[in-house]
């Protein structure tokens, strides 16, 4: 997948819908610690749009693989299918307008081998600020034929994120705080992997929740020793926000693998070291 097909602004989806070959799509609204978002997508979402909760149907468990584990991938098809999605049918995945729940249905979708699949950049917020249509109409798809073949991305396990540290780029997506370990609001350890840089999610945005520009994304990413030219992980709390920044790599041209069980599954054991303050180690 090419850095100009990662995302869509909400023009060119409105153009698309309009088109011959209209995309699927799905709302991936989530809140951490919030409500369920299920109440806002019945209020209002985009024409046609199905609803996917992310910790029930694009996580498993939780427990020592994480807060947010990788779901079964039979069980992550089955809920792709009862949403509409088929192998050769575009998909477009959308949230509110911060973009990590998004991101993580677009790393999932991509990793299990769906090979034209995007993010709405900005969320629902860009589509009602273009002047999109919502709807509260019940949505009840044709059933989809896409079947998860696992491994079509990279993906990092606890070691493999220790190995990149040493050898390549380990990106922090946490925010900073969390990953010098001065506050550590949701996981029982503070501080990060030995050897990972601090790069917080937030930055990948402006404050409309859009991607900076792809050049803007380069540099940033380029200042943190990542170019293409070495092996990029990345890492955040669960797996969510890394996603995010998966992303933002991709726009930026940059391949990365990533950790996706994270902060929450490398505190869980008390053997795997800790590194806190400013510096990688």
């Amino acid at each position: 997948m090419t850095a100009t097909t990662a995302i869509l602004s909400a023009a060119e989806l409105m153009s698309e819908l309009a088109g011959s070959r209209p995309p699927v799509l799905l709302d991936i609204r989530w809140q951490l610690g919030g409500p369920d978002q299920r109440p806002a997508y019945e209020a209002g979402h985009l024409p046609g749009a199905v609803y996917v909760d992310l910790d029930r149907e694009l996580a498993g468990p939780a427990g020592s693989g994480g807060r947010h584990p990788l779901p079964d991938p039979e069980a992550f098809g089955a809920v792709m299918r009862r949403a509409g999605v088929s192998a050769d049918v575009p998909v477009v995945v959308y949230d509110g307008g911060q973009g990590w729940s998004a991101a993580r249905a677009w790393w999932l979708l991509r990793w299990t081998g769906h090979e034209d699949v995007r993010v709405l950049d900005g969320g629902l917020a860009a589509w009602t600020s273009a002047g999109g249509d919502v709807s509260a109409d019940r949505v009840s798809p044709a059933e989809g034929d896409f079947k998860p073949t696992p491994g079509a991305i990279g993906l990092l396990d606890a070691d493999g994120a220790a190995a990149r540290a040493r050898a390549g780029v380990l990106l922090d997506a946490r925010a900073g705080e969390r990953y010098r370990g001065e506050v550590e609001p949701i996981d029982p350890v503070g501080g990060h992997i030995p050897g990972a840089l601090s790069a917080p999610t937030a930055e990948n945005t402006g404050p409309d929740g859009r991607f900076l520009p792809a050049d803007a994304l380069r540099a940033r990413f380029a200042a943190l020793g990542a170019t293409g030219d070495t092996p990029v992980g990345v890492y955040c709390g669960s797996g969510v926000s890394g996603a995010h920044e998966v992303l933002a790599l991709e726009v930026a041209g940059i391949a990365s693998d990533l950790y996706a069980g994270s902060w929450s599954e490398w505190c869980a054991d008390p053997e795997r070291p800790v590194a806190t303050g400013p510096n990688p180690e």
